[in-house]
């Protein structure tokens, strides 16, 4: 199974995080991620196949060498931190990978 990370996964920057997410109404899981971190590798395929099944919620990634602003105002500080926005507040934050269902179960009650 190939799914396209970059397809299923769409990428926000500083310059549309706000539109992107906190402006969302529907919540929105970010994966805060870098291209050096073995870990974001892999987990990208579980956010990819979750984007694709999901309708409760949209999935993003943002890179946070390329967009340090948004990664240091929510204080972010290891890779792969997935935080979950729901009307532009972060409810949740979850550091590191994991597998689909127990990243869902972590996600439930917060949805």
């Amino acid at each position: 199974m190939s799914i396209s990370t970059k397809a299923a996964v769409p990428a926000v920057t500083d310059a549309t995080f706000a539109d992107e997410v906190l402006a969302s109404d529907v919540p929105v899981l970010v994966d805060f991620t870098a291209a050096w971190c073995g870990p974001c590798r892999m987990i990208a395929p579980v956010l990819a196949e979750l984007a694709a099944e999901e309708d409760r919620f949209r999935i993003v990634s943002l890179d946070v060498d390329e967009n340090p602003a948004t990664s240091a105002a929510y204080g972010v500080m290891s890779m792969p931190t997935l935080m979950l926005f729901r009307a532009g507040e972060p409810v949740r934050s979850l550091v590191g990978a994991r597998p689909k269902r127990r990243l869902l179960a972590d996600l439930a009650d917060a949805l």
